[in-house]
Formats: C-alpha cells, structure tokens, sequence
C-alpha cells in the first residue's frame, strides 16, 4: 500500500509511522520537518510542507495517489473544506483523527460505543471535532468522498504525563507537596498507550469496509483519577497525597483546566471497541498505565531539560488547594 500521513510524528502518529513501515507500507510523510522530540525515520518518503498552505502541499505531493491520507492534524470545519479540495480524487480512503470527547457528555450509559450520541456542550474543542465528522460524512454521502472517522481517547507516549501540568505534578509528588484530582477521584478513565492504538489503526488503512464508518480506539483499561495518580507517585518514587477539588472550582481559577475537565476528563469513560474488533480481530491493548508510565518516568529522567516545572503552575495548584482546604478542612490530613 502506499500512505500519507500528514503529520506522522506526533504522540499518536509516531506510532503509527513506525508500525506502518515495520508493516511494508510504502509511507509518505507530509510535514515541515521541525520537530526534534520525535523525528521521522529514515525509512519514510518526507514531502516538506505546510498542510496550512494548499499550494506548497500541491507542489509536494505532484500526480502522487494514494490508498490513505490521513490527516492527524485536523481541527475545525475549515481545515475540512482544504482537505476535500487537495485529496479528492487522489485516495480510496481518507481518516480524520477525531476525538472520543465528541461523545455525549456525561455519557447516558455506558460502555461508550460508537452509536453513542455526540454531544458536548463543555468544550469547544469537542464541539468543532463533531462539526468535522459531520462536514465528512455529508461529503461521503453526496459526493462519495471516502472518509473514515477515527477517535482516540486520552492516548499517550513516553513524553506525555496524564495530569494537567505535566512534570510539574511529578516534582510536587517528590518534594511532598499534595496534588490536586478533580471531584472525588474516583471516576474511571482510560488512558491509551500509542502503541496500542496502532495495533488497530494501521490495519484500518485501506481497509474497505472501513470507509464511511466511525471507530473509537482505545484501552479496555480502565482507572479511577486516584489509582493513576497512586501509579505516577508510585513509579516516581513518591507519595501521593491526594486532595481533592471540584471541577467547578477549578475551572473558576483556570477556565482551560476547567474547560478539559468539565468538557471530558471529569466523567467516568468506559469504551466498548468491539466495533473496530470485528474489523481488526487480532487487536488488543498489551500495555497497562502501570507499565507506560514508567517509559514516562524513564524519558523524564534521560534529560534535565525535560523537567520543567512552570512557576505559575505550582502558583496556581497551591492557591487552588488553600481554597479547598479553607472550604473543607478535614482533607488537609490525608
């Protein structure tokens, strides 16, 4: 087969790069060739563009075909309008990188599958990923366009911690400092390692009877907020002390946080991938968070510079937590 990935070097992409051409794919990458944290490798065919300038991407791809574009960098409804126009004609399958916080949320019931509603009046990113989906599938009715809709949920990779501000929670941990979780911690989560996700996506590309369909892709794992900040602590070396905010406070003191939260990670999210099962029978998920987060530890501890820790972050924890202790006291001994 021969691929395109714009992008192909991102958390989720990386993967996918690498998995394609261990593969035998013929694997084409457009992209600007900036990035250092995940290069290409050597065995892809770089086309050196910017998708966000049609004509350079017109000049780079030239009379190529393809049996998939897959765009990972797809965000609103415009960028969809660019992509019909450059690909049109010029592959038998094209997938869009969408997101499971399309999903109803909360969500009705659970196991989500691919039948439940999307619906998210918390998060504006969400909200544009459904405008996306439904701009594709209006082109794959009218005009035969052959899109494929793709959704991961929370997928990450040796560089990427699960807890908003990143390092930052680390180091609270192992200098003893508490951390926040949202609600009472105990809403279940799925986290999935880029790896896992694809063992189902790659066998997706060129697969027929994927065209004109949506699948989620994720872990069956699933954890509480509390047991994945115990698993960081513990893989860190720390304690986890816990306290724990409403997601309504904090979005009052950072609306972004609180647009994350409210919009996705507050709500207990439990997948059914039976759908991309019967397309993909051999896939599972083989890496549990207790195993990828030491890969996130490992990479943390390769290089100082990856330690970072944003001022106004730990500024902003502690603040957050005053308030709550003031407001509920008796969590200041756990």
């Amino acid at each position: 087969m021969k691929v395109l990935f714009v992008g192909g070097t991102g958390i989720i992409s990386s993967a996918c790069t690498a998995l394609a051409l261990e593969r035998g794919i013929e694997l084409y990458l457009l992209c600007r060739g900036k990035t250092t944290t995940r290069p290409a490798p050597a065995e892809a065919r770089i086309l050196t563009a910017d998708i966000s300038d049609p004509e350079s991407v017109q000049r780079a791809l030239g009379k190529l075909h393809f049996d998939a574009v897959v765009n990972f960098i797809v965000f609103t409804v415009d960028q969809v309008e660019r992509d019909l126009a450059l690909f049109s004609g010029r592959t038998r399958q094209y997938v869009f990188i969408s997101s499971a916080s399309a999903y109803q949320t909360p969500p009705g019931r659970m196991p989500v599958s691919e039948s439940t509603p999307l619906h998210n009046p918390h998060w504006g990113y969400s909200r544009n990923k459904i405008a996306c989906e439904e701009r594709l599938i209006r082109a794959y009715r009218e005009q035969g366009f052959p899109a494929t809709i793709v959704r991961p949920s929370h997928t990450y990779d040796r560089t990427l911690l699960p807890a908003h501000g990143g390092y930052g929670v680390i180091e609270r941990m192992r200098r003893g400092k508490p951390v926040i979780v949202h609600g009472d911690g105990t809403s279940l989560w799925t986290l999935t390692h880029h790896r896992d996700f694809a063992r189902a996506f790659v066998p997706l590309l060129g697969h027929d009877a994927a065209v004109g369909e949506a699948f989620h892709i994720t872990s069956d794992e699933a954890l509480s907020w509390n047991q994945i900040h115990e698993i960081m602590a513990r893989a860190a070396g720390a304690e986890a002390k816990l306290v724990h905010v409403p997601s309504d406070l904090i979005a009052a003191y950072d609306p972004e946080w609180g647009a994350g939260l409210l919009g996705d990670k507050a709500h207990s999210m439990i997948f059914d991938n039976s759908k991309v099962r019967r397309l993909v029978p051999e896939f599972r998920a083989e890496i549990p968070f207790c195993r990828g987060i030491d890969e996130i530890i490992a990479w943390y501890a390769g290089d100082p510079a990856r330690r970072v820790v944003a001022p106004k972050f730990d500024e902003l924890t502690d603040a957050i937590i005053a308030a709550q202790l003031a407001a509920w006291p008796k969590q200041a001994g756990r």
